[in-house]
């Protein structure tokens, strides 16, 4: 396709886009105002399915189809980066040594934090039907925790408690489990991911029917990616370096 083909159609979607944008913002309701019925509707509907944070309740149960696309959006895009940043041909991977330029009270800070981090992490995970949080939220945070250990100055801790694969398999499996709750809800009689299974009592830790079930998924999913990802970037940034200065004294690893 031509420049001026993909301008032209660049175009003709933005201004087809731009004029669903301007509608839908005409029918909108005044800002300010007191007549709020998609609050109304959420909080009454996460009541009667036992979920006390509503918000989790419209990720999961109420709006689930857009979740799973989010889903697969931040799926398409790890795949994406990942796929960009493997190593080209004329690119090698070297081991470099530590630097030993850590100070000890970083690397003793680092240790200290990373359960404290990985506890908060599935706590939201865990809790995120009941309390503010969920699976994006905690899967971040469980991502984030493990490269502390970067933090702190061994890059070679990171790569042993991160072994890739296990970490693809369970990204992959996770996204596959949510899509199959979903036609499990509807082969159940229910609409698609509906919460259609025992609700429990509310506030409780086991209630929100398939809520956090689904939170579960999502957090795993969440944090197997973005450690892939993470790992990605490291690899790429300490680990990679070009073919052509493998004899330089003064090769620098490729950004």
């Amino acid at each position: 396709m031509t420049r001026t083909a993909r301008c032209v159609l660049f175009l003709v979607a933005a201004a087809v886009v731009a004029g669903f944008f301007v509608a839908a913002a005409m029918h909108m309701p005044p800002f300010g105002g007191s007549f709020h019925p998609y609050r109304d509707h959420s909080v009454l509907a996460a009541l009667r399915h036992a979920t006390a944070n509503a918000v989790s309740s419209v990720n999961f149960d109420q709006r689930g189809l857009d979740t799973l696309i989010e889903e697969s959006i931040l799926l398409g895009s790890i795949l994406g980066s990942v796929t960009l940043l493997r190593p080209q041909p004329d690119e090698e991977e070297r081991q470099i040594p530590d630097s030993g330029t850590i100070l000890p009270s970083t690397k003793l800070v680092g240790y200290l934090v990373l359960p404290l981090t990985l506890v908060v992490g599935i706590d939201l995970v865990v809790h995120g039907h009941l309390t503010p949080g969920g699976g994006f939220q905690g899967g971040v945070i469980l991502a984030t925790g493990i490269h502390l250990l970067y933090v702190a100055g061994s890059f070679r801790a990171v790569e042993g408690i991160r072994p890739l694969t296990p970490y693809r398999l369970a990204e992959a499996f996770a996204g596959a489990a949510f899509a199959c709750l979903g036609v499990a809800t509807l082969i159940a009689g229910g609409g698609f991911l509906a919460d259609t299974i025992d609700r429990g009592t509310f506030a409780q830790l086991f209630s929100g029917g398939t809520v956090p079930i689904l939170n579960g998924i999502v957090g795993v999913a969440v944090a197997s990616g973005l450690v892939v990802l993470f790992a990605s970037f490291l690899d790429q940034e300490i680990l990679v370096r070009r073919e052509d200065r493998k004899n330089s004294d003064k090769g620098t690893a490729r950004s």
